[in-house]
């Protein structure tokens, strides 16, 4: 059995073929196009999809999208990133591509294939937290990922862990997103200093730069306060961080392992490993959805 699989991000998407022993046998990228408007996505979509059946006799096929995603009716409901609102886009690739499809959110799928595949593995209650741009996360119980009633749930960057801090996109002020993510930490090594520097560089300064130290100290501090808030409602065996930031390894684990020890009461507190799939994972898991779906 093979299926397809579409992850389509603001920037580009990662696409490849996938047989049931979830081995990956021809994968390709493409821009998203999202300049182009909303409907032009679509079009990339469906391209992509057809150029993909034509290597291999396919099944199913799964897409995933950022956002807000009803997934049990395969719409699209909002996603800024793409300029989706009420695509009902399962139904427009199924009836393109004439095999099953599924429509799934980005991070719950990523998160299902770390679950499944990935640094999760093993465990039977896991904490996926990619920390890029932003930040969110997916609960997976025993190989399941939730959804919520209204396709929003695991939206743990914003969880107000900074009262009165920075305004987040979201229209709070100090959400976790907005004080710990890649991108506050950028901003906020510019506030102190007044010189750019993305997360990478700033985690390559730690030691030698007081400014990043403090910066990445008020971070991680951040972090641990949001992450043992969702400790305290999943009580998960194992938290898996992922996304650019996880990328600086021990630089934030170590400190993020301390401080979740420091701050915990009556909470166990779980393992914190890093991702394992990288930028793949979103991809490995709409080949999870379509492979259960068809």
């Amino acid at each position: 059995m093979t299926v397809i699989s579409i992850d389509v991000g603001g920037t580009g998407m990662k696409c490849a073929l996938v047989d049931s022993a979830h081995r990956v046998i021809h994968s390709e990228r493409h821009p998203t196009g999202r300049e182009r408007g909303p409907a032009a996505v679509i079009e990339t979509i469906l391209d992509v999809a057809s150029g993909l059946s034509a290597r291999a006799a396919v099944t199913a096929i799964g897409v995933v999208v950022p956002g807000v995603i009803d997934e049990a009716n395969g719409i699209a409901v909002y996603s800024s990133n793409v300029g989706f609102r009420d695509v009902p886009l399962r139904d427009i690739v199924q009836n393109h591509l004439g095999v099953k499809a599924v429509l799934g959110h980005d991070v719950r799928a990523g998160g299902l294939a770390e679950a499944r595949l990935g640094a999760g593995r093993g465990a039977s209650q896991v904490l996926v937290v990619p920390i890029g741009t932003g930040i969110a996360a997916a609960h997976v119980v025993n190989g399941v990922v939730a959804s919520g009633a209204h396709g929003a749930y695991g939206e743990i960057g914003h969880i107000v862990v900074r009262p009165g801090g920075p305004k987040c996109g979201c229209g709070q002020n100090g959400c976790l997103e907005a004080v710990a993510s890649a991108s506050a930490l950028e901003r906020r090594y510019f506030e102190l200093s007044g010189e750019h520097a993305t997360a990478a560089q700033l985690s390559a300064r730690l030691k030698s730069d007081p400014v990043a130290d403090r910066v990445w100290r008020e971070a991680v501090d951040a972090l641990a306060d949001g992450l043992l808030t969702g400790q305290t409602l999943y009580d998960v065996e194992r938290i898996v961080i992922g996304g650019g930031l996880a990328e600086s390894g021990p630089l934030l684990l170590a400190p993020l392992r301390r401080a979740l020890k420091k701050k915990a009461t009556f909470q166990r507190v779980p393992t914190v490993t890093k991702a394992k799939l990288g930028d793949e994972a979103g991809c490995l898991g709409a080949a999870l959805l379509a492979l259960e779906a068809a």
